[in-house]
This record gives C-alpha cells, sequence and structure tokens, in this order.
C-alpha cells in the first residue's frame, strides 16, 4: 500500500463523499476496498492505533453482525472484536482515511481534510 489510502465502500454515501473530496484536492492515496480484499489483523490494529480509538469506538453498531455476535457485551475483549471487525469487514465504522502516521474517520466526509 502506498502511504495513504482510503478504506472505502463505494455504496456508501458518505465513502463516495470523501474519496470526492480527496480527488478534488489531488491528493495522492490508494482506494482499499476493504469488503472486498483481505484485512490482515496488525494492519487494522495499527490502524487502530492511528486512529486513537479503541476497535469498539470503530464499530457500526446498526449491523446485523452486531446484534448477531452481541458485541454490546462489554466483556468482549478488544482483540475479539478486531477479529470480528476481520470476519465480519461491514462492523468497520468508514470511510477511514490514513496517511503517513495519521488516521480519521471520515463522518463527517470532510474530516478527510484535516489529515492532508
Amino acid at each position: 500500500m502506498s502511504k495513504a489510502f482510503l478504506f472505502h465502500n463505494p455504496r456508501c454515501s458518505k465513502s463516495r463523499q470523501a474519496l470526492n473530496l480527496l480527488e478534488k484536492e489531488k491528493e495522492n492515496f490508494e482506494v482499499f476496498l476493504y469488503l472486498d480484499e483481505k484485512i490482515e489483523k496488525d494492519f487494522l490494529k495499527e490502524i487502530i492505533q492511528k486512529l486513537g480509538m479503541s476497535p469498539r469506538d470503530l464499530l457500526r453498531t446498526g449491523e446485523s453482525a452486531y446484534k448477531e455476535n452481541n458485541l454490546k457485551d462489554s466483556n468482549i475483549s478488544e482483540d475479539e472484536i478486531i477479529n470480528l471487525m476481520i470476519e465480519h469487514p461491514k462492523l468497520i465504522e468508514r470511510p477511514i482515511y490514513v496517511k503517513g502516521s495519521k488516521a480519521i474517520v471520515g463522518r463527517p466526509p470532510e474530516n478527510v481534510l484535516k489529515i492532508i
């Protein structure tokens, strides 16, 4: 991967908006289609660290996988949450823009501009 990339879901309007903003700014980045490409555990942990968030904070609570895996339970470890994010990538909040040592969730999409 290049030093900058966007965790992107083309079916998500916020993700498309973030992509358009970055393209308008002529940012040099790669698009990472995280629903289609395998996510390595160390890679995801590194992104979570760059975000300065806990894995739980990055969960999409409205997804069926959230309910099916009882992720509301506060006793589920961060490691278990990360494993479930890898198994069910729809659980990962999007879009995420990563540039060098920084990362930000693009909600609202304009957030991605904060680290360019």
